[in-house]
């Protein structure tokens, strides 16, 4: 499979600086920094030199204003509502890719060829399965162990049972290798989870299947409980994945790259993003948006009721499922997932207490002036946990989701940070505020 070469983003560094510069002025001297601008015109003020020149460093808390990279993977522009991979529109690769594309795309930074894309069925097929003797960890899960806490052991296992893959010094068919065994056996591990998590016996992946209807498979056919793929349902799988595949330096992206940044292996690299998406403030969002749910039917609450103590900051109510911090109009992904919601609600005529909630609350916040003053539309976390829940797939399980998902992109990310020469361990510093120096008192004299 071909690869990006070495260097790549060194030469997209030279691409993308130009002549123009700012100009520091400290402690009576002039500094002058380059301006980087990117294929989009994005622009950034260089300091990679600053604390060698000057001493001093920058202090951006959250890394909200903090560029730590050049990627050619994903942009985004919150203001347009814009979000492309490798310069594809989501729009276009949720309508026509499969997931399984899209995670070539992203890898591998072109659309497969017939030749490629069989390559990388054929592998991803071939690795379908997990070593048997990594079924025994499933035995010392407690039953009701969290999915995604059973997800990142048993991904960082992975090394143990692949160890030929640990050096830093690979070619490029050990990462073809090493990508599409994540790629292919995380959503088996995923789909063993789940059922270890109800007490049924696992369900191994079938070879004549795609891969989200083989996920689908492995999660719901049981010996009492035959399953048949439907194929709608297997299109939509593919476009959740899809919509989720990268997003640029979020939390869990940016934690791939610092953690992979120790040259430790791609396998403890992913684990490490998986920890990182848990959280309820990134990948755990759709989940909350059903546990919002779920307490406006337990305390009866009315929509009306919902609307105006959103509103009311100093209600205890959160409104989870609206708003995003990086788009300013709508979510592009959340415009996709929307109509496939809509399809999924019309064709099986669903009428279940919580989808009919959100509905309502969807209905209500798009006609108030309050909500569509401050853009405040349903985002893409809103759509997903509807969508699941539809199709069944429990609550704990709708981060593991993502994190299917989400892994081309790491795995893109990962491999770029590699490809990028001088190659450089992340090391973020800090303005220390602690005490001054002070002495060391004995038990004794202490009060």
């Amino acid at each position: 499979m071909n690869a990006p070469a070495d260097g790549e983003c060194d030469r997209a560094h030279d691409r993308t600086t130009d002549m123009k510069d700012a100009l520091l002025k400290y402690n009576g001297s002039e500094y002058r920094l380059n301006i980087i601008e990117g294929s989009e015109g994005e622009r950034a003020i260089d300091i990679s030199s600053l604390r060698k020149d000057t001493g001093l460093i920058t202090l951006d808390v959250g890394y909200q204003n903090t560029g730590s990279c050049l990627s050619s993977i994903t942009y985004i522009d919150g203001d347009k509502a814009a979000l492309r991979y490798r310069g594809i529109p989501i729009e276009e690769l949720a309508e026509k890719a499969a997931f399984t594309e899209t995670a070539y795309l992203l890898i591998y930074g072109h659309l497969p060829n017939e030749d490629e894309r069989k390559l990388f069925s054929q592998r991803l097929t071939d690795n379908s399965m997990i070593h048997e003797e990594m079924l025994r960890f499933f035995d010392g899960f407690p039953v009701g162990a969290h999915p995604m806490a059973i997800l990142s052991t048993m991904v960082n296992a992975l090394s143990v049972y692949y160890p030929q893959f640990f050096t830093d010094d690979f070619d490029s068919d050990t990462f073809d290798h090493m990508a599409v065994r994540l790629i292919s056996k995380v959503r088996t591990i995923a789909a063993y989870s789940f059922k270890h998590s109800i007490g049924e016996p696992f369900v191994y992946p079938r070879h004549d299947l795609r891969y989200c209807a083989n996920f689908l498979y492995m999660m719901f056919n049981s010996p009492v409980r035959p399953y048949e793929v439907d194929p709608d349902i297997d299109r939509i799988l593919n476009t959740l994945l899809i919509i989720h595949a990268d997003h640029e330096q979020n939390c869990s992206t940016s934690t791939v790259r610092l953690v992979g940044s120790s040259m430790v292996n791609l396998y403890s690299s992913i684990c490490a993003g998986i920890c990182a998406l848990w959280g309820p403030l990134h990948g755990g969002a759709n989940q909350r948006v059903i546990e919002m749910l779920e307490g406006i039917s337990e305390r009866g609450l009315t929509i009306r009721q919902c609307i105006d103590q959103a509103k009311d900051k100093t209600s205890s109510f959160k409104l989870s499922g609206f708003g995003h911090r990086i788009y300013k109009n709508y979510d592009p992904r959340a415009k996709i997932l929307k109509e496939k919601c809509d399809y999924l609600i019309r064709k099986y005529n669903v009428h279940e207490p919580l989808v009919d909630i959100a509905m309502e609350l969807e209905h209500a916040a798009l006609q108030d002036d309050y909500f569509i003053e401050r853009k405040l539309y349903p985002n893409v976390d809103f759509y997903s946990g509807i969508i699941y829940r539809i199709l069944g797939i429990p609550t704990d399980m709708y981060t593991v989701m993502f994190a299917i998902g989400r892994l081309p992109g790491w795995i893109a990310q990962w491999k770029e940070m590699h490809d990028t020469r001088p190659f450089k361990i992340g090391r973020p510093r800090q303005i220390y505020i602690g005490d001054k120096y002070r002495r060391y008192v004995p038990m004794e004299e202490r009060k």
